[in-house]
């Protein structure tokens, strides 16, 4: 067999370093280089290609086109090899750092996490709390829970959760209008952060128009968590993701009057590099999550379905969906 034909070892390294980095200086500091021996590196790949793989600007270095298409393709030949030696190995180890959405790590990841944890105990997993989409290019991450609609470019993502949504409140606070038979009765209280294009969609799919100026003045609470705290307090009524709050539905915390959702196609994805979907620790994040919220997603629609046929017998005026 002939030997396959492949530039240096050190110089497609340091391009790859500074391929992510996004800078010459990082990939030297990661690599233990300096950031002319990553330039002189880089200098003996592009002789081997023919043609530059940078723009050089002052500060800032920029991938050429032909970097752009070589950049996946080495991301993802070093994770493969990663794979493979953690695999002989029979292990992985090191930090696992997850950047996640406020409402998914409050609502279910922070209930879940140990689980993963006790999997993989050679992993040292680290959660990040944030609304700011992480730059993998440039920050510590391996993994990102994203609230939106995607795609992202560069990004591999699976869809977790979609985030429909439909009224909810306080039992204590539904008991005050005398019960919650039909959409009219959610209009007797307050509307929790009306201003939430959420609330229109939702009452505008059973033709019931808002006019939020015959409506008292409220706080803006912000994220669905914070909402779904004032709702538990019996502050108002929230437009909700129920599958963020099971816990709090089968507690009796909250209420959710009516089967119907609405959708706007926001969902919650896991998104990681696509040149980085081989790495081990990855894909068993990956796996563990998607299998998790599958196997709650068949309890919990078990259970619903018990609580649906108890309230059809109490509500015989349950609302559907308008076609």
């Amino acid at each position: 067999m002939t030997s396959a034909i492949l530039p240096p070892l050190a110089a497609v390294r340091a391009f790859e370093a500074a391929s992510r980095h996004g800078s010459f200086t990082k990939a030297g500091e990661e690599l233990g280089m300096t950031q002319a021996a990553v330039s002189y590196q880089i200098k003996i790949l592009e002789d081997r290609i023919g043609t530059p793989l940078f723009v050089r600007r002052p500060r800032q270095v920029t991938l050429t086109e032909t970097g752009q298409r070589f950049a996946p393709a080495v991301s993802d030949a070093f994770e493969r090899l990663s794979a493979a030696y953690a695999n002989a190995r029979g292990m992985m180890e090191g930090t696992f750092t997850i950047s996640t959405a406020q409402t998914f790590a409050t609502n279910w990841l922070v209930e879940k996490i140990d689980a993963f944890q006790e999997l993989h105990p050679t992993l040292s997993v680290r959660l990040e709390t944030t609304q700011r989409l992480a730059a993998f290019n440039t920050e510590d991450v391996d993994v990102a829970i994203r609230g939106g609609h995607g795609p992202w470019p560069g990004l591999e993502r699976h869809l977790l959760i979609e985030a429909d949504f439909t009224p909810m409140l306080s039992p204590r606070l539904a008991h005050t209008v005398g019960g919650i038979s039909t959409p009219e009765d959610l209009l007797k209280l307050p509307l929790l952060d009306l201003g939430d294009p959420w609330w229109t969609i939702w009452f505008s799919a059973i033709d019931i128009k808002i006019d939020s100026d015959d409506r008292p003045a409220m706080a803006k609470l912000g994220g669905q968590s914070m909402l779904a705290r004032a709702a538990i307090a019996g502050r108002g009524v929230a437009m909700l993701t129920p599958a963020m709050y099971r816990t709090e539905l089968e507690a009796g915390l909250l209420l959710r009057p009516f089967e119907r959702t609405e959708s706007d196609g926001l969902g919650y994805w896991l998104v990681y590099p696509e040149g980085r979907r081989n790495a081990p620790k990855i894909r068993a994040f990956r796996d563990w999550i998607l299998q998790a919220l599958q196997e709650e997603k068949l309890s919990h629609e078990s259970c619903r379905q018990e609580q649906m046929t108890d309230q059809r017998a109490l509500n015989p005026n349950p609302v559907t969906r308008r076609r």
